[in-house]
């Protein structure tokens, strides 16, 4: 289980570096507007219908002798390799606004921006997607809470690890304190020397892709041949009629709790994310942070997760119950996304980080019931493909949340004059999405799932014989 966490640990990394780094260094350091900065990163989320795809193909089509591990090793080379190539369009595009401004040149670099984070997205989900369903492979439903807890919180742990690098790497003194808060975030000028800047992201952007891949070979190698039991589950495993990706979508609707849970999936992640791409920026603008400093936000938050994923599992969920937890994960990140507002308000870094840890926590517990009753969710013929449809889930909703984050800042600095109100916008959308998610939840049935799922394979099968 701790080994492949490393996996898990290598995408908290990866997740630094695109939304902790890449998007602070867009909207504070290059002025791009939050919402074309935010919509460029996005794309990595908005291709994530592949992931049901990818999921699929790995049910039935095995890569080297194994159904999942094939394509988390493919996966993973192609998206730290395109990580890089990301940021040297980003150095373009902040090269051309500050030359042109909004220009069609600007505009041109940005569409590049979105299709490289467009193919970023395909290969992180032709990757996490088979893991999942590796994940569901090897585990039984009594100790399937417990692996979430452990590979989860080394997620978390990836994060803190990624936070510490960065912050230290990216420990510049020239925009900072008074620096940042006299100047005016409407215009393209910028305290910051991007040129000396530039060689420490560089390397970062290197030396850190380079280690996820080596975590992702090391968790990997071997397990699945060693432990899945998809094989000995499966009545369509050795079938040379393997459930083709028509037969799995047919299987995949044929319940009603599928959508109600899509859907709360949806509305949970987006209300979860949402401060994403905001998040280092409001440390800047609001309190006169610096760069290596609103990086560290993430190991206040990744601590915080990190003790919510890894208690859930084990002390969380066997008390209450699965629902019960997520909807307790929902009302304390919707208390704690005040608290931001209120540290804002009252310039107060020291509430912001106590809050970020608070804010940890509940969406550790949070993530951890609602991964675990994902996996309940889930029939063990198309394990892929229904990992694959909750993946789509989480990622559109992500894809979502990191746009909307930067259009309702946006909204917000056009209807108020002071920052805090603004980003406080965002925080309070979040918090009235977390109590809508939890009035979806109540309607969620696993029972109810489970037999139209045997139903609806029982007939596919039947079907194909005739």
């Amino acid at each position: 289980m701790l080994r492949l966490g490393l996996f898990q640990m290598g995408l908290g990394i990866m997740s630094l570096l695109t939304l902790g780094v890449i998007n602070r260094i867009m909207i504070d350091e290059l002025k791009v507007p939050a919402l074309i900065a935010a919509g460029a990163i996005a794309m990595h989320q908005f291709v994530s219908p592949a992931r049901i795809w990818f999921g699929q193909m790995s049910d039935a089509k095995p890569l080297f002798g194994i159904h999942r591990s094939g394509y988390v090793w493919l996966g993973a080379a192609f998206f730290t390799t395109v990580s890089f190539l990301a940021l040297q369009v980003v150095w373009q595009l902040g090269s051309s606004l500050q030359a042109t401004g909004l220009s069609a040149l600007s505009y041109g670099w940005t569409a590049i921006l979105a299709l490289i984070f467009a193919l970023y997205g395909l290969a992180l989900s032709a990757s996490s997607t088979p893991f999942a369903a590796l994940l569901f492979d090897i585990s039984d439903e009594d100790n399937r809470s417990k692996l979430v807890s452990i590979v989860w919180s080394m997620l978390m742990v990836g994060i803190i690890i990624g936070a510490i690098i960065s912050s230290i790497v990216l420990d510049r003194p020239e925009l900072c304190g008074t620096d940042i808060l006299s100047y005016n975030p409407a215009t393209t000028g910028t305290a910051t020397n991007v040129s000396q800047l530039k060689p420490a992201v560089n390397l970062l952007f290197i030396i850190v892709p380079a280690i996820v891949l080596g975590l992702c070979l090391i968790a990997t190698l071997g397990v699945e041949k060693r432990f899945s039991r998809y094989q000995s589950r499966s009545m369509v495993a050795q079938r040379e009629d393997q459930i083709t990706l028509r037969r799995a979508l047919r299987i995949l609707t044929a319940s009603r709790q599928t959508g109600l849970f899509f859907s709360f999936l949806l509305v949970m992640s987006i209300s979860l994310f949402m401060q994403d791409a905001v998040l280092e920026p409001f440390g800047g603008e609001v309190f006169g942070m610096c760069i290596s400093e609103t990086t560290r936000f993430n190991v206040f938050f990744g601590m915080g997760t990190l003790v919510g994923i890894g208690s859930t599992g084990f002390l969380v969920i066997p008390h209450l119950g699965k629902k019960k937890t997520v909807k307790l994960g929902c009302i304390g990140t919707a208390i704690f996304l005040i608290l931001f507002i209120i540290s804002g308000l009252a310039v107060n870094p020291e509430l912001l980080k106590g809050s970020l840890l608070g804010f940890g926590l509940s969406s550790g517990i949070l993530t951890a019931g609602a991964i675990s009753l994902m996996l309940d969710l889930t029939a063990v013929e198309t394990a892929g493909t229904f990992i694959g449809a909750w993946g789509l889930a989480q990622a559109m909703a992500r894809g979502l949340a990191t746009v909307l984050g930067g259009a309702v800042l946006d909204i917000g600095r056009s209807l108020f004059t002071v920052p805090t109100l603004a980003y406080g916008l965002v925080f309070a959308t979040q918090a009235i999405g977390m109590i809508l998610a939890i009035t979806l939840l109540r309607r969620v049935n696993i029972q109810e799932f489970r037999d139209n799922a045997k139903k609806a394979i029982t007939t596919v099968l039947e079907n194909e014989l005739d």
